[in-house]
């Protein structure tokens, strides 16, 4: 649905964005939704994948850093944003999320430069919580059980915000911008 343009992702000049909405597939161990990419930085979009029932949504994606123009400061920072975003998907959505990040260097095509994907894998559960997660440097299977019992456990406790949501108030969300 949304496609990033950044330096070392110029995706708009590849791709379109997507126009189906986000889906969610029933299978026979879970209903389960994906965000591919850029998507999973948008909360909007975590929330109306479980409102349509994803139990789990995988989030599969190539995200990294420019190790030329990143101190190791930035770059741990950026690492650490990323995963606090997923799982708080995974809080305010009272559902499993899987992040699945790519490992390893890629060179620009120019070979200037490239892009360290940092991997950092990790499945959350209906409460933020890490699981499991995978090693930061080599590609690894990750392999978690899940309980899908804990999701209603967690969508029943009396404050959860699929209730309590206030959908009259949002109206500026449709905004590209605000006032």
């Amino acid at each position: 649905m949304h496609i990033p343009q950044d330096p070392g992702y110029t995706e708009k000049y590849y791709f379109t964005p997507g126009d189906l909405g986000y889906q969610v597939f029933r299978t026979k161990y879970a209903d389960i939704g994906v965000l591919i990419c850029w998507d999973q930085w948008f909360p909007e979009a975590a929330r109306l994948t479980a409102m349509k029932g994803a139990e789990l949504i995988f989030c599969p994606t190539a995200i990294g850093f420019d190790l030329d123009n990143k101190s190791a400061e930035e770059r741990e920072e950026s690492q650490a944003a990323w995963q606090i975003v997923q799982q708080g998907h995974a809080a305010a959505n009272a559902c499993y999320l899987a992040a699945i990040n790519r490992v390893g260097f890629e060179k620009s095509p120019d070979s200037n430069g490239g892009i360290q994907f940092w991997g950092g894998s990790f499945v959350a559960n209906p409460s933020g919580q890490l699981l499991e997660k995978a090693y930061t440097e080599e590609e690894e299977n990750l392999l978690c059980s899940i309980d899908l019992s804990r999701i209603e456990e967690i969508r029943n406790i009396s404050s959860h915000p699929f209730r309590d949501r206030r959908v009259d108030s949002y109206q500026d969300l449709t905004a590209l911008y605000s006032d």
